[in-house]
């Protein structure tokens, strides 16, 4: 690929990630090329997987979650690198509230290595069992449906349940995450999330680079809400303007 086509292409994705769906005349008058540039620029991206094609234009393709399994087996040294890199940011705190994922669980991993006497409150299995590691701190298992995918517990008990808590810290991972904010595959999970947020004092996202400009269906926040993004990679593009007009701490894993 041209180095000109290639960036051409970067900007697609870059305003697909900022208007999920768009006509091929306007990214035509967007990207100043013609309007069959763009329909061969769209037809060679979704065939990569990228994006969908709609009638007449495009959008940008939501990303399959494999199960939580899979992803432990993935991405292993990007995600306990970015485990370590958020443990020490957490000093201090007394009560934090976890949320499920692969990368969660190997904070978890660090929480249990790294910190004492703290109550962690928690909907997933794996990050449980991490935590349990270290008879010092106190886990508490919020109840709720039980999703075997995600080794997690979701729905309006746990909602409920998260809602009678409060927290210093609340750290959530994320499916995707565009310049419009974080998001999750299950809306379940979204609507967990959104809760461990408002009940916390402060929030950090952890998402590896994988995550950059895709949008999931449950967005569960914007950037200005986020404190702290934890990531392998730094961002760019309108993802990096988004975080910085949003005031968020991008610290990166080493």
């Amino acid at each position: 690929m041209s180095r000109k086509k290639d960036r051409r292409q970067k900007a697609i994705l870059d305003q697909l990630s900022i208007n999920p769906t768009l006509r091929v005349g306007r990214l035509s008058d967007l990207l100043e090329v013609t309007t069959e540039t763009i329909r061969r620029d769209l037809e060679e991206l979704a065939a990569e997987g990228l994006i969908s094609r709609t009638y007449g234009g495009a959008m940008l393709r939501q990303p399959a979650e494999p199960s939580l399994s899979q992803r432990h087996t993935e991405l292993v040294e990007e995600r306990a690198a970015i485990g370590r890199a958020a443990a020490p940011l957490l000093s201090g705190a007394r009560v934090l509230m976890l949320g499920s994922g692969a990368t969660t669980t190997q904070l978890a991993k660090r929480i249990a290595f790294e910190m004492s006497d703290l109550t962690v409150i928690a909907h997933s299995v794996s990050v449980a069992a991490a935590l349990a590691m270290n008879p010092t701190i106190q886990v508490v298992m919020a109840p709720g449906i039980y999703h075997p995918g995600e080794g997690a517990l979701h729905g309006a008990q746990t909602v409920r349940f998260l809602s009678d808590y409060s927290a210093d810290w609340s750290v959530t991972g994320a499916s995707a995450i565009s310049p419009l904010g974080p998001s999750d595959a299950l809306m379940e999970a979204g609507d967990v999330y959104a809760t461990m947020l408002r009940q916390s004092a402060r929030h950090m996202v952890l998402a590896d680079h994988s995550k950059f400009d895709r949008m999931a269906t449950a967005r569960y926040a914007d950037w200005g809400e986020i404190d702290v993004l934890v990531s392998d990679e730094r961002p760019q593009g309108p993802l990096q303007r988004a975080l910085k007009a949003g005031g968020v701490d991008l610290r990166l894993a080493r």
